[in-house]
């Protein structure tokens, strides 16, 4: 029965590297043509643009495995089937889960690489493929919160700035609250902030410094401040993208130190944690339903179980991309979002294996 495992596992992983060999290049050359005008126009060095199509790489495989490996799956299945060799494994006394035990062994292969890719090497391709994005291709886009923005930087303070600057370090109408347990001890208000970099400090202008007494509230104002505030500048509004681009030990530490600061992305960043995930496990219940689906010699021979097997993996992708989208925009549970594409995957996996095996 080695054999059997052997011959399998071996179309399983070399029909699925294959179809990453053929496909990416397609994606890098579809891509390379839309954005080509922006790269000449912007003088873009070509260490750059190869370093760029290198991370879209490990990006583009990391975002579309499923779709692969299905895809891969129903092909060389459909392949054994058309063939009769499915039927001469059967018959020779093997069951359809002992069939079936390769395909699961190269799957755990597949969900093993797919974690540790998007765990700690896509995260450093996503950085270099949207540093890259946004200084070249789509300047002028703003990758950060730039207005009304709050943020709880402790346990007991509270900031909040009506415009944010980034590029100059710089904000506008900005205020400081601080907080003993629910009642507001002092206030600071500025109408503009200044990081200075060189030392970390900050420059406050027009400040307004209300300290809240039990008898009265005691009020003073100064034209200029130079002070250490509790807080680093960098970190009050991150990128839309950074979710992406760190590995999955630093994803959680930002989720937490973003969930004390009130931040209003927490959905996309949950989002981005939990598909680290669900997404390489979509491979045991895709393997499943790819083997179903394939194994079975039908009318129309090959072509009717591609077509199948795109319509369900596009089903699956526009699921995942859908509740995944709802999630970031909504108050919708974020787990149950990025989980329910592999739940209802998961039992019509179970349905389609059951058939198959009668």
């Amino acid at each position: 029965m080695k054999i059997l495992d052997w011959y399998i596992l071996k179309r399983y992983l070399g029909t699925f590297s294959m179809m990453l060999l053929l496909f990416i290049p397609i994606g890098i050359t579809v891509n390379l043509a839309e954005k080509i005008d922006k790269i000449l126009e912007n003088e873009v060095p070509f260490v750059e643009v190869a370093e760029y199509y290198l991370n879209f790489t490990i990006y583009f495989a990391n975002l579309l495995f499923p779709l692969f490996l299905f895809l891969s799956i129903i092909w060389f299945t459909s392949k054994l089937a058309n063939n009769t060799e499915v039927i001469a494994f059967l018959s020779s006394g093997v069951s359809f889960y002992r069939f079936l035990r390769p395909y699961i062994i190269g799957a755990t292969i597949v969900c093993i690489a797919a974690l540790g890719l998007s765990m700690f090497l896509a995260p450093k391709a996503s950085k270099g493929f949207n540093e890259f994005k946004y200084e070249y291709l789509k300047r002028g886009h703003e990758t950060q919160e730039t207005k009304d923005v709050y943020r709880q930087v402790n346990d007991n303070e509270v900031i909040y700035a009506s415009h944010f600057r980034p590029k100059t370090h710089t904000a506008s109408n900005f205020t400081l609250e601080h907080f003993e347990g629910n009642e507001l001890k002092f206030k600071i208000s500025a109408s503009r902030l200044k990081f200075n970099t060189e030392d970390s400090t900050y420059t406050l202008s027009n400040v307004d410094r209300r300290v809240v007494g039990e008898f009265g509230d005691e009020i003073s104002k100064e034209t200029r401040l130079d002070t250490i505030l509790p807080f680093e500048f960098d970190e009050l509004t991150p990128e839309t993208y950074i979710a992406e681009t760190l590995s999955f030990s630093e994803l959680n530490e930002f989720i937490e130190k973003e969930s004390r600061r009130g931040s209003g992305n927490m959905n996309m960043y949950l989002v981005a944690a939990y598909k680290r995930v669900s997404i390489p496990v979509s491979a045991f219940i895709l393997t499943i339903i790819a083997v179903a689906v394939s194994s079975m010699k039908r009318r129309g021979g090959m072509g009717v179980n591609l077509a199948v097997g795109i319509s369900l993996a596009f089903i699956f992708i526009f699921f995942d991309k859908v509740f995944g989208t709802i999630a970031e925009q909504s108050t919708f549970s974020p787990l149950l979002a990025v989980w329910i594409p592999n739940i209802s995957f998961g039992i019509l996996a179970v349905f389609l294996l059951l058939k198959a095996k009668r």
